[in-house]
């Protein structure tokens, strides 16, 4: 902090001796979990709320739909019963029921395999679809990306590498990642759209340059969408009628899609998701998958290698909370979308905040036109890197993560998340970002 400082909303003593007693030793480095950490115990003995932007939660009551169907189930019995790896049969035709009325592609019900949470679908993923080929031992990500995909690949132990896709959109997105793919160790790529966490979002062009060169090199593309239909410029809520959320599934043979019910139904706590395996994928056949599993068929190897090993089934009532959410929505009769668009009303009012005491969007364009509105967006401040400004926002009472754990080149930036914040608080952060202006600018 500038020694001019003289007043901030939390107590900047306290502040300090909660950094020094969390043994952090950049609090901008610092994970997510970590950075929640810190803030609940300086909250805890301050007595006074953080705006809190630093977690990618949802800040919506769980849909009833899920709720009242997930405790039928529990009170049916089958809390003792083990549910099948494969997962319920009537959940699967949902999801196969559900990719195809909203992104209009088709995948076999068999091969759409619940998980706990699309974060286990990742690492269940590059589990098996990272180790298809000897040859192929680097997964690319098309950043800036969700930090945890970044940890996966550590814990197992495989390589990866990454391009910041900001300065590469359109047609210049086709040159880069040829260079890169044509290298040949690329065994997958994984990227998010709407993207976590500068809410870019792909177009239908930029997602057929992915497909078709990922076809080329035999890479296998994993698409993140935890923020399902929520680039709310379009109208993507319609099932089984146009505009379709545009997905690569339409340009290449091997993907495998991640879906969760975190965001969209707001059942996080829960943890429930999907992964939906493409149809040629799923019968791929691979003899080095025999080194670590009992067949050479990614399919099987995934379910009963991967997806065994890790969580030997997803919770069953969970299962059916899934299930009645996805009929309800693919039958028409419930929007998602009317009650999560609250989080582009809010991106709307916060940004403006930002803006209005000196902080600059980083993000600001997305392939020509301006950013959504949306559960995410990236502010700098003059003078500051992202470390730097995460810190110094904690004596303002406000929380995010830095850019710099994202895979973003843009290191003077930070994440905000708009789930948590009500209307109620915006006046607050207006107090805490004018009192930070002040106390900064010139």
């Amino acid at each position: 902090m500038k020694d001019t400082i003289v007043q901030t909303p939390i107590d900047h003593n306290l502040v300090r001796r909660k950094i020094e007693e969390s043994k952090l030793k950049n609090v901008g480095k610092a994970s997510i979990r970590e950075i929640k950490a810190l803030i609940n115990s300086i909250e805890k003995d301050c007595n006074t709320k953080f705006i809190r932007m630093e977690m990618g939660v949802p800040g919506l009551p769980a849909s009833r739909i899920g709720v009242n169907a997930q405790t039928k189930a529990l009170q049916s019995g089958i809390a003792s019963v083990y549910p099948d790896i494969e997962g319920l049969p009537e959940l699967k035709n949902e999801i196969s029921r559900f990719i195809n009325l909203f992104l209009d592609i088709d995948v076999n019900p068999k091969n759409c395999i619940p998980c706990t949470g699309s974060t286990n679908g990742s690492f269940i993923s590059f589990l098996t679809a990272a180790r298809m080929y000897e040859d192929k031992d680097t997964t690319l990500f098309l950043d800036p990306g969700f930090p945890v995909h970044k940890m996966q690949l550590k814990v197992i132990g495989l390589n990866q590498t990454n391009l910041d896709v900001y300065d590469y959109r359109g047609d210049r997105l086709r040159a880069k990642l040829e260079e890169i793919l044509s290298n040949g160790n690329i065994s997958t790529i994984l990227y998010s759209n709407p993207n976590n966490p500068s809410w870019i979002c792909f177009s239908e062009k930029e997602l057929k340059i992915i497909g078709e060169l990922s076809q080329k090199y035999g890479v296998v593309v994993l698409e993140d969408l935890a923020y399902f239909n929520m680039d709310f410029r379009k109208s993507y809520s319609n099932p089984g009628m146009p505009p379709f959320q545009p997905t690569v599934g339409r340009y290449c043979e091997d993907y495998i899609l991640l879906i969760s019910s975190s965001k969209i139904f707001s059942y996080a706590g829960e943890r429930i998701g999907a992964l939906a395996i493409s149809n040629h994928l799923f019968d791929t056949n691979s003899p080095h998958l025999l080194k670590y599993y009992s067949s050479e068929n990614f399919g099987h190897a995934l379910v009963y290698g991967g997806a065994y090993a890790v969580s030997a089934g997803v919770t069953h009532s969970t299962q059916y909370a899934l299930y009645a959410l996805l009929k309800a929505t693919n039958d028409g009769e419930h929007r998602f979308i009317d009650e999560v668009k609250v989080y582009g009303e809010r991106a709307k009012i916060a940004k403006k905040i930002f803006l209005d005491n000196g902080f600059k969007i980083v993000y600001d364009m997305d392939d020509g036109e301006p950013i959504a509105d949306g559960f995410y967006f990236t502010v700098s401040y003059d003078g500051f890197s992202g470390d730097e400004l995460i810190e110094e926002l904690l004596y303002y009472g406000v929380s995010a993560i830095s850019l710099s754990t994202t895979g973003s080149t843009r290191k003077e930036g930070i994440r905000a998340c708009v789930s948590f914040i009500s209307n109620e608080q915006m006046p607050e952060l207006q107090n805490r970002l004018k009192i930070f202006h002040e106390n900064h600018k010139g």
